[in-house]
């Protein structure tokens, strides 16, 4: 006679927001460069700055961070130019994703000569460094080239095991060390691959009534491997 299966609940969407605080960042040798430029702004050694990483490195993170601390202003790296006449040096500017869809080269171009011409910084997010955006524009390939480039790197096993324990912490759940030192081993080595996971074995965790074992995280790494390769197919 077959067991009874484990009574199972739907579990409820509690709106768990990932932190983009300071006090959220975890720091280690992968990311602890770019960390201590934004945590000596204004005090860089450029008025234009490129934060340059491998996605999932956690450069919007980063990112977010500085313009809460800075008071930052955001544009669309495809939409620069009708917003360069409003950057009059009270407010520094962000750009995420530069090399993202096709650049407004012109208006970073002029962007960058006002943001040196009023005294302010901008900082651009990018997965690669600036001689690798396929900029066709001489001179803002020059003004680029100028730019202080900080690279951030894919995250190592002390700053994804740091991830993914304050993942769980945030969602109040204990996890055993063994279990987080599995997830380090086994998922893409991705900040946003750990939130995913987390977010996945909370749910399942809810659904089957159980605490999140070893068994259970290799249960839904399975699953979502197995559901990856048939999209592949």
């Amino acid at each position: 006679m077959s067991e009874p299966e484990k009574p199972r609940q739907l579990p409820l969407d509690l709106g768990h927001a990932t932190g983009y605080s300071r006090d959220d960042l975890v720091v280690s040798q992968a990311n602890a460069q770019a960390v201590a430029l934004v945590d000596r702004w204004p005090d860089w050694p450029s008025p234009v700055v490129v934060l340059a990483g491998p996605a999932g490195s956690g450069k919007s993170h980063l990112a977010t961070v500085w313009r809460e601390m800075s008071g930052a202003i955001s544009l669309d790296a495809t939409d620069i130019e009708p917003h360069v006449a409003a950057v009059d040096g009270s407010r520094p500017v962000l750009i995420d994703d530069a090399d993202q869809g096709p650049l407004d080269e012109t208006g970073l171009f002029h962007l960058i000569n006002q943001i040196r011409a009023t005294g302010t910084t901008l900082l651009l997010t990018a997965r690669r460094f600036a001689g690798g955006w396929g900029v066709t524009l001489p001179d803002l390939a020059s003004r680029l080239k100028a730019a202080a480039t900080v690279e951030i790197y894919e995250p190592d096993d002390l700053l994804l095991a740091g991830v993914i324990t304050k993942l769980f912490a945030d969602r109040q759940i204990e996890v055993d060390p063994a279990v987080v030192q599995y997830l380090v081993r086994r998922i893409e080595r991705s900040l946003s691959t750990a939130i995913q996971v987390v977010d996945r074995l909370d749910r399942a965790a809810l659904e089957q009534k159980t605490r999140i074992t070893r068994a259970l995280a290799a249960e839904v790494i399975n699953a979502a491997d197995e559901g990856q390769a048939e999209l592949e197919v």
